[in-house]
């Protein structure tokens, strides 16, 4: 490896020159990576309502209601006016009011109350309409100009768009408060001006290399889209620091620059490496779920590593050695402090953080079985935003509300009749729009409007439209979904489908649930090999794992103790993300610590290690704590901002953890350490038998 290293060093300029290209090519295709917003398109293809979804779309012409528009101060004849407003801009399929459910032709206080509040209350009307899924962006800002600033929109296309909107926007901007912060960071970790800046270039050409090559998936999720990048930044800034670390240590053995450097990839490879592998084993661990976010998040994110890894041992030496001189030139003194006096007093209090993670596990362990989750969209707008508040206003009035398209077989009118009436029997049920019940059975086909008919008979099957007085989800609304299933069954036993937005938020949990476990036992055992192959060892993977899912296991159960709800694919994908990610700096600590050990007695090696590494595993949680803040505190997505204070608190209780926790355990276990890891050497103390 030595002389492919000199090789490469001596056609640094063409190397550069080749990798500065490809970021050119890759920076010009990532604008043609679509990016997809609409989470349905992520369940499993076998999903009952994906199912559904597409038996729908090739049979009907219009899907089901998905957007609820309200007009205030409006009389009945001002209402429809609207509805035939609203029926003409582009990309609205359908839309339903009260005059589709009731004659209008007698007077309110004849009908049915609960029916009438349903659509309009207190001078308010309430159309349900389908937006097609092409050009919804426009599609919305004509409703909005014809309701006014005073009407509200909510549904999925208004969640959808605004995800398109505020996504690109928003990468944008975390860019431009991550990249000045870590710079400083680098600034003040360093010994030079000038090697932040080699630092930020290589990670900034392995992120666009990245973001080029995700064409060759097609389109990427809008989650991947915003994460993604800086992720990938705060996960992989490590290796290159690695690299410039042992090139310094071996120039000050007066080695020349060249031969140091060639020295320095060949010492550095075997740690980078082993660094790199464990992060891109927790990404890759999400290509195991069912649900699709997980595979499109797990190749990006581990693609985006291998790439970093990448550049790091070969573009970054060849950069190093065509700008080195600089680095010389803008030495300057360490502003690190020594970490002395924090190692002693960390060393003191190991053994009380030991008892108090012992004893933290078990509530922490009950509070993750009882964690408050959200499955779908309604979770991701941020509170205080105009999404936000139109679906505060509209629900504060009208109730919450769904809806479903129920597809039965085509052709037994008794069972069709008997199944809409037992749903529409249902007390969550507002309204049930079929064949039966809008036209009836005893009439031919040959005398219903067309328009009509094929709203509701087509492709072989007959639709029922319901509107139901539920959330979009809740334990009610999945008790609603599962009975809707149940009573259909009765009539058409494995040939009823059922559609709506709570159907695929009813999947979706049912999905990401069994997940879970696979993607954690995939992630944890896959790392454990790794350790196990990298330290010779059977026992110390054990500690090592039990310190990075000690934290998670507490991080996780923040939410519940702070009684707030937690977005359950933020769960799945922090548990890998967490481990792949500070799962080194537990790496770090234990090899520094078996080599301290194996120059001093048990009693001064955890303060030593501690002091040797709190620079190294402060540095690199710091920037993905600040990474994860920053998403956090910026992001108007609820799932992406849960996510970032998830990797936040992450970091910090993984470090913490890792310069307290573990140095605990490797002292206490030593004796079964030794007797289980493969060529271990301890120094000799007196009196005592060395193995």
């Amino acid at each position: 490896m030595q002389k492919l290293t000199t090789w490469m060093l001596k056609a640094r300029y063409g190397i550069v020159a080749f990798f500065l290209a490809a970021t050119v090519v890759c920076g010009a295709l990532t604008m043609l990576v679509s990016v997809n917003y609409d989470m349905v398109d992520y369940l499993p293809d076998e999903a009952p309502s994906t199912i559904a979804l597409d038996v729908m779309d090739n049979a009907y012409e219009t899907a089901v209601p998905n957007l609820r528009v309200m007009v205030p101060d409006v009389s009945i004849p001002q209402a429809l006016e609207y509805k035939e407003r609203l029926a003409q801009v582009p990309g609205v399929d359908d839309i339903l009011w009260l005059d589709d459910q009731v004659s209008l032709t007698v007077p309110l206080e004849t009908l049915d109350q609960e029916t009438v509040s349903d659509w309009y209350s207190d001078g308010c009307a309430l159309f349900s309409i389908t937006v097609a899924e092409e050009g919804q962006l426009e599609t919305l800002e004509q409703i909005r100009q014809i309701i006014g600033d005073g009407g509200a929109i909510s549904g999925n296309p208004m969640d959808t768009v605004n995800a398109q909107v505020t996504t690109s926007s928003e990468v944008k901007r975390m860019m431009s408060y991550i990249i000045p912060i870590l710079f400083l960071i680098l600034l003040l970790t360093t010994t030079s001006w000038f090697e932040p800046v080699l630092f930020m270039v290589n990670v900034g050409i392995a992120i666009v290399l990245n973001m080029g090559t995700n064409l060759i998936f097609g389109e990427i999720s809008f989650i991947t889209q915003t994460t993604g990048a800086i992720l990938q930044l705060a996960c992989s800034m490590d290796y290159a620091i690695f690299l410039l670390d042992r090139f310094e240590e071996i120039r000050k053995e007066n080695v020349p620059p060249m031969e140091a450097m060639a020295q320095a990839v060949v010492k550095s490879a075997s740690s980078i490496l082993s660094s790199g592998l464990t992060t891109v084993v927790g990404f890759a661990a999400l290509i195991a779920m069912r649900f699709k976010i997980g595979p499109d998040m797990g190749f990006v994110l581990a693609k985006g590593i291998g790439l970093s890894l990448i550049t790091t041992l070969i573009f970054m030496p060849c950069l190093t050695m065509c700008c080195y001189r600089l680095i010389d030139k803008t030495m300057h003194r360490s502003f690190m402090p020594t970490f002395e006096r924090t190692a002693r007093a960390t060393s003191r209090i190991k053994s009380f953080v030991t008892i108090m993670v012992a004893v933290l596990l078990i509530p922490c362990c009950l509070a993750q079985q009882n964690l408050s989750f959200q499955y779908g969209m309604s979770g991701m707008a941020a509170p205080g935003s105009q999404v936000a508040n139109d679906r505060d206003a509209i629900n504060e009035k009208f109730g919450e509300s769904a809806s479903f398209a129920l597809m039965v077989p085509e052709g037994n009118s008794a069972a069709e009749k008997a199944l809409s009436e037992e749903v529409k029997a249902l007390p969550q049920v507002a309204s049930v729009i079929s064949y039966a019940e809008t036209v009836g059975s005893s009439i031919p086909d040959q005398y219903v409007p067309p328009d009509q008919l094929k709203e509701l008979n087509s492709g072989g099957y007959t639709r029922l439209v319901i509107t139901a007085r539920i959330p979009p989800e809740s334990p009610e609304t999945f008790a609603f979904v599962k009975t809707l299933r149940q009573t259909a069954q009765k009539y058409y036993p494995d040939s009823a489908l059922l559609a709506g937005e709570c159907a695929n938020v009813y999947d979706m949990k049912e999905t990401i649930t069994a997940d879970s476990v696979k993607v954690n036992a995939i992630a944890i055992g896959a790392i454990a090999l790794i350790l196990l192959v990298n330290f010779h060892s059977i026992t110390l993977p054990f500690f090592l794992l039990l310190t990075i899912e000690s934290s998670i296991f507490i991080n996780i159960a923040v939410p519940y103790f702070t009684g707030s709800s937690m977005n359950y694919i933020g769960y799945l994908i922090i548990s890998s993300v967490q481990l792949g990610a500070t799962v080194d700096y537990a790496i770090l600590f234990t090899n520094r610590y078996l080599e301290n050990r194996a120059q001093m007695p048990r009693k001064l090696c955890p303060a030593k290690t501690i002091q040797d590494t709190a620079g190294s595993i402060l540095t690199s949680g710091g920037i993905l704590t600040v990474a994860g803040l920053i998403l956090g505190l910026i992001s108007t997505n609820g799932v992406i901002s849960q996510l970032g204070i998830l990797v936040a608190r992450g970091a910090v209780l993984s470090a913490i953890l890792v310069l307290v926790f573990l140095p605990a355990l490797l002292t206490a276990f030593e004796p079964l350490i030794l007797r289980t890891t493969r060529k271990l050497h301890f120094y000799q103390e007196k009196g005592a038998a060395q193995t």
